[in-house]
């Protein structure tokens, strides 16, 4: 059942008095909200006024296909009858209450994620989201071990919150790294763009783990408490690592007696057609980080799933750490019915079929047709389109860490067509909620046809100079 078919599910456009209401809201949100990652005097943020499925109304009333999930976190798509009942239920029962007390929400909620997790892994510490999730497997993982050192991926992200945004190996890192975070990195696996001249598969996982040991035996083995991978990167370009790799990193890890941290945040809960990405090639990590999709967002969440080993470190040994929210019952109830609704409605499966059926052939398709798209790469329904000026120099259509006026032009025209897009530098991302209907997906993918038309225009003409092409 999906739902296009739970009572409720339909979503009247935007009333007159609504729209105006949402310009209100507009003008107070200029006066007076500070946001992320912008300069604040250049935004004209799009206002939303309702959106169920995956679909959103905009502050005009025009509506969208959201094919960027927000921030990639509404998995099961918005308003979700189910969950939204679920979190009304466990409003009018119990709207907080202290971390240090037992809450049946919080209760089931650990023990459906911990059932998800690998043999061995039982026992979860809820955050209010990825960053701090990542935090805290990082601080278990240097209070497990000893050491201080923590090993992270360029082209990564990680979270926004000071040691988590020291990890995250993006160029969002640049302006906050002090350098004294006890962090270093490495390069990453990743064939399109290989930073060891690998033309092969085997090529770029043989090379990638001999310069990830190397800088571990470099830096001294003794020092390093963890590796932190995404399993797949998200933010950073939905490159899955190629086969061999992750293996390889986790017996590098064992081999050195490091714990290694797999960052689920973006790529777990099915997002990837499997309920953790690393489920795809068998690996147990110590520690697992997720966010995001546990409850498709719809309640700040996050946590760690731990290790019993390194659980008990703590088992007579007070863990330092801890938050107010914690655990908190109306993001668990949201979680439990999530969770739940996912199995019931068979989305991680259909998840897999969306991006096998449609979303592949659809992609490939668009790279054979147009010269502006260097590469096509993804699985379940987390997937990217990689823009070039040039194919042969992979020359990006905007410069790592930016954007240009091509990609402006070529967003502008999805978002003409009714698709909300996610992009990053030279990246689209399609990555739609796992149960968007197959004539949504289609539709939206046709727009992102239509649009590339317009990166094409930058493939003949000449290259901008001096752009990155890291």
């Amino acid at each position: 059942m999906s739902i296009e078919t739970l009572p409720g599910a339909e979503t009247i456009p935007p009333t007159a008095e609504e729209i105006e209401a949402g310009r209100r809201a507009h003008e107070l949100d200029r006066a007076h909200v500070f946001h992320s990652w912008s300069a604040q005097a250049t935004l004209n943020p799009m206002t939303v006024l309702k959106a169920a499925g995956s679909e959103v109304w905009d502050g005009e009333g025009r509506k969208f296909i959201d094919l960027s999930s927000q921030l990639v976190n509404t998995n099961i798509g918005h308003q979700h009858p189910r969950v939204v009942a679920a979190i009304h239920a466990q409003a009018g029962k119990l709207c907080t209450v202290a971390p240090q007390h037992v809450n049946d929400a919080r209760s089931e909620a650990a023990r459906l994620i911990a059932g998800l997790a690998p043999e061995g892994l039982n026992h979860v510490f809820f955050t209010n989201g990825g960053a701090d999730a990542n935090e805290h497997a990082i601080r278990m993982a240097r209070l497990h071990t000893g050491r201080r050192k923590v090993f992270s991926a360029y082209r990564s992200y990680h979270g926004g919150t000071d040691l988590a945004v020291n990890v995250t190996g993006d160029p969002r890192r640049i302006p906050n790294d002090a350098g004294d975070a006890g962090v270093v990195h490495f390069l990453p696996a990743y064939l399109y763009r290989s930073y060891f001249g690998s033309t092969t598969e085997a090529e770029e996982t043989e090379r990638a783990l001999k310069h990830l040991e190397d800088m571990i035996v470099l830096e001294g083995a003794a020092n390093v408490a963890a590796v932190i991978l995404e399993s797949v990167p998200g933010t950073a370009g939905i490159y899955a690592p190629p086969s061999g790799y992750l293996e390889g990193v986790r017996e590098l890890t064992r081999k050195h007696g490091i714990m290694f941290i797999a960052d689920e945040v973006m790529a777990g809960f099915g997002r990837t057609g499997e309920w953790f990405a690393f489920d795809r090639w068998g690996v147990t990590p110590d520690l697992v980080t997720f966010a995001k999709g546990v409850n498709s967002g719809y309640v700040p969440l996050g946590g760690v799933v731990i290790s019993d080993d390194i659980f008990g470190t703590f088992r007579q040994r007070a863990y330092p750490g801890g938050l107010t929210y914690s655990g908190h019952p109306l993001a668990c109830a949201a979680a439990v019915a999530t969770i739940e609704t996912m199995r019931e409605e068979r989305m991680v499966e259909n998840a897999r079929r969306l991006g096998e059926e449609i979303i592949r052939p659809a992609l490939e398709a668009m790279k054979a047709k147009h010269p502006s798209v260097g590469d096509v790469r993804g699985s379940g329904v987390f997937w990217a389109i990689e823009l070039v000026r040039d194919r042969e120099t992979r020359e990006p259509l905007a410069a790592y860490g930016g954007s240009s006026p091509e990609m402006n032009a070529v967003i502008a025209d999805i978002k003409a067509g009714g698709v909300l897009p996610f992009a990053n530098f030279n990246r689209i991302h399609v990555v739609p909620p796992l149960n968007i209907p197959d004539v949504l997906l289609r539709e939206a993918l046709a727009v992102i046809d239509r649009a590339l038309d317009v990166a094409d225009k930058a493939v003949a003409g000449a290259a901008v100079a001096g752009a990155a092409t890291v």
